[in-house]
């Protein structure tokens, strides 16, 4: 029996909404293929299942909130039969039901309603002076609430949670700004737990643009080579050398990527980021990689991800170049252990063979986990962009 569960797609997701199933009971489901769709902050996203089976059970319903880990459907493998799954179908189904009906956190207890604190000698009730003036403007009467400071004394944010609970509850954040929210815990996160450095280094451009510009003689605008393929295909090839950027930091220790998979930071036109992955990126040729990346673009912006592509990335790549950025120095997304960074493409004055020459440059930075690894193994990562992006024309071809 295989218990179909809740993925997590991402280190800042912790609950999901179930809108829609893609499968019934009877359905048989391969590896790989779709089975529900789940709204997250970020997008709502295609979810697929990467074991084989015969759908048993739906355990949730579409509309229902659920915490990541929380099993959804049951499958049977291969030769079992419902009579032979049915015991634990049933207790898998209580205990969902269980789960989703026990409270998260305790209630909050209304404002006011513990016991009043002990008044001061003469009658006077004890609050600090900011909070008798923050009262006096919000004509709350401070006699009655209850006081969090010391010896029971009102204090400024008992006053002015005692104003929040009387305007009502806020209304729900949009998608817009709860993915910001969702986004800044993890940043914070990020910073409070991972010890960063960064890195920077101008890359001459030359010959990646003149080779851009004699693949791209002969094509149509919608069949142009980019230049963003060619940076992400030269940060791939740099992580075969220096593989302990591609991966995670678990459990106290650097895990390896099982691949390269570069998350590409997109911004979305309602607000907020989102860094899908680009899967296997050696393992394909530029035009292929041109081809992926604006699809991906497209379908991130029109909200249909699939679940492994907000999953699996084993480093994030973000360009501000469009923006006119000369530089970025991005904040790691945990786990991941790295992030590279690509400004905008200025035209410099370069000294080439001894004369100097207006040339076009690009700022590729890098921040990285210092748990993992150290500043000069970073150099020679950026060291290794640098210099593949001097030949070009051996990045068109796959290199697994």
């Amino acid at each position: 029996m295989i218990a179909f569960r809740l993925p997590s797609l991402g280190a800042d997701m912790d609950k999901g909404t179930l809108l829609e199933w893609r499968v019934r009971p009877g359905d048989a489901v391969r590896k790989g293929d779709i089975v529900a769709v789940i709204d997250t902050t970020k997008a709502a996203i295609d979810v697929e299942c990467w074991q084989e089976g015969t759908v048993e059970a739906l355990l949730v319903e579409p509309g229902t909130e659920v915490p990541v880990g929380t099993v959804l459907a049951v499958l049977r493998e291969a030769g079992e039969t419902s009579e032979q799954v049915k015991g634990e179908v049933e207790a898998l189904r209580a205990a969902v039901v269980a789960g989703l009906a026990a409270p998260t956190a305790p209630a909050p207890q209304a404002v006011g309603t513990e016991a009043a604190p002990p008044p001061a000698p003469g009658g006077r009730v004890l609050a600090s002076p900011a909070a008798r003036k923050r009262a006096a403007e919000l004509g709350i009467e401070l006699r009655g609430l209850a006081g969090r400071g010391t010896g029971g004394a009102i204090t400024l944010a008992d006053v002015e949670a005692a104003a929040a609970a009387a305007a009502g509850p806020s209304p729900a954040p949009g998608r817009g700004e709860a993915m910001r929210q969702t986004i800044a815990a993890a940043m914070s996160r990020s910073k409070r737990e991972i010890p960063h450095y960064y890195l920077a280094e101008d890359v001459p451009l030359a010959a990646a643009t003149a080779y851009l510009a004699k693949r791209n003689a002969n094509r149509s605008v919608t069949e142009r080579l980019l230049l963003v393929p060619l940076l992400l295909q030269a940060v791939a090839r740099a992580l075969q050398r220096y593989p302990e950027f591609n991966g995670y930091f678990r459990d106290g220790a650097f895990v390896a990527g099982a691949g390269i998979h570069l998350g590409v930071a997109i911004a979305l036109r309602a607000g907020g980021l989102v860094a899908p992955a680009l899967h296997d990126v050696p393992s394909k040729d530029l035009d292929t990689l041109n081809r992926e990346l604006l699809d991906l673009v497209q379908r991130t912006r029109a909200g249909s991800l699939r679940a492994s592509e907000l999953a699996d990335a084993t480093i994030t790549v973000t360009s501000l170049g469009e923006q006119g950025v000369r530089s970025v120095f991005p904040i790691i997304y945990p786990p991941q252990v790295a992030i590279v960074g690509f400004g905008r493409v200025m035209e410099v004055p370069w000294v080439v063979d001894g004369a100097v020459r207006p040339v076009p440059v690009v700022t590729a930075s890098l921040g990285a986990d210092h748990r993992t690894s150290d500043g000069h193994r970073g150099g020679l990562f950026l060291a290794a962009v640098r210099e593949l992006l001097q030949r070009p024309e051996e990045l068109q071809e796959a290199k697994p």
